[in-house]
């Protein structure tokens, strides 16, 4: 059986990378989505581009150890992420935060053409308040790293704060002005509003609690499953474990709450449609 995590991060500096691959992997656990975490956690000072472009190579180059060192199917997401950007415009002003994130996400989108990732994120805007500036700029770079993913015919993951139907139909609106095919948007930790999220354009990703889970399948199978697993020892567990896509896929086809149609499009036919990969059997 194929089952994918479609958001989950590793760093080797603050929590267990390949061993939380591995855990993911003894659940039942096949193929990963990493997302890029941050020039911080990877050790860069996150202050020009050349920071978050390093930060990405770095970020490719574990995804291919998990490749080479583990059975498990990884593929990379490179961006900026929103807090990454709000740290910078505070620290160096707006105009020039803007500037440098601008020129990182053109590498992002050469990363994915080039073959080495299959998306631009996380991107978008933060989920805490920041000052109105900082807000309005981050929607703009959202829209550009839409715009890169459009041209380069790639997946787009968007990091926002908590949502509901009001906002899904906000990002609706922008999916259609940057023109975007829906499917390529994917709205990381979403909330279980699977109809709503596919009359606006938008393929959520649900956080893999049961509570959300059922819920979702309730409205239909158009939907991937994450943990959003931090990888740091500091918080274990955060947010989700790595285990918890394989445990709780297998548990709702055992109770029924799954059909194995509706695990072959989740864990199959929907990461095929996203991202444009061959899922392998």
């Amino acid at each position: 059986m194929i089952i994918w995590d479609n958001h989950f991060h590793v760093d080797p500096y603050h929590g267990l990378f390949l061993d939380a691959v591995e855990e993911f992997h003894k659940a039942g656990g096949t193929h990963l989505v990493v997302v890029y975490k941050s020039a911080h956690d990877y050790g860069f000072p996150g202050l020009k581009t050349e920071d978050f472009t390093k930060a990405m190579d770095f970020h490719i180059e574990l995804v291919e150890r998990i490749n080479k060192e583990t059975p498990v199917k990884a593929y990379a997401i490179v961006g900026v992420h929103p807090a990454e950007f709000d740290y910078l415009a505070r620290e160096k002003g707006l105009e020039y935060a803007k500037s440098e994130v601008m020129r990182a996400l053109e590498y992002a989108q050469k990363l994915c053409l080039d073959g080495k990732a299959i998306g631009i994120g996380e991107i978008g805007r933060p989920h805490y308040e920041v000052p109105a500036e900082i807000w309005q700029a981050s929607i703009e770079l959202m829209k550009y790293g839409m715009s890169l993913a459009k041209e380069a015919d790639c997946a787009v993951q968007l990091h926002t704060e908590s949502f509901d139907e009001e906002k899904f139909r906000e990002l609706g609106g922008y999916v259609k002005e940057v023109g975007i095919k829906p499917y390529k948007v994917v709205k990381h930790f979403s909330p279980p509003l699977i109809k709503v999220a596919e009359e606006v354009g938008v393929f959520p990703s649900v956080i893999a609690s049961r509570k959300n889970i059922k819920a979702a399948i309730e409205q239909g199978n158009r939907f991937m499953m994450e943990t959003d697993y931090i990888d740091d020892k500091r918080r274990p567990g955060a947010v989700l474990g790595p285990k918890t896509v394989p445990k709780r896929t297998k548990a709702f086809l055992q109770n029924g709450v799954f059909t194995e149609e509706d695990v072959y499009k989740i864990h199959v036919e929907n990461p095929e449609k996203v991202y444009g990969v061959e899922v392998e059997e």
